[in-house]
C-alpha cells in the first residue's frame, strides 16, 4: 500500500486536504486517527462521514505492520522484527537518542558480501505506507525525531515509494530534513532525483574501500562506481543541501583495514564536506569475515583524524543480541521453516 492509497480513501469518505493532513499526523505520532489537538476536539475539525469512516481505515492502516518480536540491547537500542500484511518480515530498529532505522524491501538484490540481508535476495518492495507505517509503529514505544533508511533493503531501488515516504517524514512526520537519511550503495538516479525533492535527506553512501576492484567484489551486483567518482558525487550534494555526506566503511578484519586503505581514505575525503562512519564487522560464529581487534579499530580512528578526517565508531545497534541486519529475519524464517516441515516418522513407521 502507499500513501496515496490512503489519501484516496480518506477522499471517499469526505475528507478535504486540511483533514487529510490532521488524520496522517496522528497516525504519523503513533496515535489514534480520531486523536483530536489540545483546543479542538475530533468533532469540531473532523466531518460526520470522515469520523464514521476512520475505524475502517484504522484497521487498514493497522493491518500493515504489526509487532512480531522486540529484542532490547545493552546501548539502549532495540531491534523490532516486524510482520507484514502478507505475512513477510522486516527489521526496523530503535536507536539510542531518538532515531530510528527503517526497512524499504524485503530482502536484497545487491548481494553484498558481508550482509545477511543481501543472503536472501530480493522478495519484494515496500509501499511507501508500509515505510512510514514502521515510524508510526516505533512511536508507540518512544519518540523518532530521526530516521535512517539503513535497515533491509536498497533505497535506490525502491526510489519511489522511499522518495514518497520521506516527504511524508518530512512533511506531516514532523522530522528535520537532515535528520532524513537516505542510505545507498550508489545509484545514478539518486543524484538526480534527490536534489530535485521538496524534502532533501541527508545522504550516507556505502564506500567500504577505496579499490575499485575491491569494492566490486564486497558490492557484486552495485552499480560500477569509481570510488573518487562515488565520492565527488557525494561532494556535489553536500554542498547543495548544506549537510555533510556520511561515508559508511563496513570494518572487515584483513580486507579493508590496511595502512593503503586508510591512506585511500585520506586521499579521497581529506577536505571534503564527510564524515567516515567506520562500522565494525558485527562477527557470527563460523562466519568468513571477522571484526577487527580492538587495537586496530583505535589505531584506525587516530591515524585519521590525524590525517583531518572526521571519523566516528558506528557499532551495529544491538551487536550483544547478534542482531546485525537481517539476522534477526533470518531466524525467524528457520524457526517457521521448522515448524512446517513434516516430522520424521518413527523407526516402527519407516517403509525403507
Amino acid at each position: 500500500m502507499r500513501i496515496q492509497d490512503i489519501h484516496q480513501q480518506l477522499a471517499e469518505i469526505g475528507a478535504k486536504p486540511v483533514h487529510t493532513g490532521r488524520v496522517m499526523r496522528a497516525w504519523l505520532k503513533g496515535q489514534a486517527l480520531d486523536t483530536g489537538i489540545r483546543h479542538q476536539k475530533t468533532e469540531d475539525f473532523l466531518p460526520l462521514s470522515v469520523r464514521n469512516g476512520l475505524p475502517a481505515l484504522s484497521k487498514t492502516v493497522t493491518s500493515l505492520v504489526r509487532l512480531r518480536s522486540e529484542h532490547p540491547g545493552a546501548d539502549g537500542s532495540a531491534r523490532l522484527l516486524v510482520e507484514l500484511a502478507d505475512g513477510q518480515m522486516v527489521e526496523s530498529v530503535l536507536l539510542p537518542r531518538d532515531g530510528l532505522c527503517v526497512s524499504s524491501q524485503v530482502g536484497c538484490a545487491v548481494g553484498c558480501v558481508f550482509c545477511m540481508t543481501g543472503k536472501s535476495g530480493l522478495l519484494r518492495q515496500l509501499g511507501s505506507a508500509e515505510i512510514v507505517a514502521q515510524v508510526a509503529l516505533a512511536r508507540r514505544f518512544r519518540p523518532v525525531k530521526k530516521v535512517v533508511f539503513m535497515g533491509m533493503g536498497e533505497p535506490a531501488h525502491n526510489l519511489d515509494n522511499v522518495l514518497d515516504a520521506i516527504d511524508m517524514l518530512g512533511t506531516d512526520g514532523g522530522i528535520g530534513h537532515k535528520n532524513l537519511v537516505f542510505s545507498t550503495v550508489g545509484d545514478p538516479r539518486v543524484f538526480e532525483r534527490l536534489p530535485q525533492q521538496r524534502v532533501k535527506p541527508a545522504l550516507a553512501l556505502s564506500l567500504h574501500s577505496t579499490d575499485a576492484a575491491l569494492r566490486r567484489e564486497l558490492l557484486p551486483r552495485a552499480p560500477q562506481f569509481d570510488p573518487a567518482e562515488l565520492v565527488e558525487l557525494g561532494e556535489a550534494y553536500a554542498r547543495l543541501v548544506d549537510y555533510p555526506i556520511q561515508y559508511q566503511w563496513t570494518l572487515l578484519k584483513g580486507i579493508n583495514d590496511g595502512q593503503d586503505e586508510m591512506d585511500g581514505i585520506i586521499r579521497l575525503l581529506r577536505g571534503k564536506f564527510a564524515i567516515m562512519n567506520v562500522i565494525p564487522y558485527n562477527s557470527l560464529d563460523d562466519d568468513q569475515f571477522q571484526r577487527p581487534d580492538t587495537n586496530r579499530i583505535h589505531q584506525i580512528m587516530r591515524y585519521l583524524h590525524q590525517n583531518g578526517v572526521l571519523t566516528k565508531v558506528r557499532n551495529s545497534a544491538g551487536q550483544d543480541i547478534d542482531g546485525g541486519c537481517g539476522q534477526l529475519r533470518a531466524r525467524a524464517e528457520r524457526i517457521v521453516s521448522a515448524r512446517q516441515r513434516p516430522a520424521e516418522p518413527l523407526a516402527s513407521e519407516r517403509t525403507d
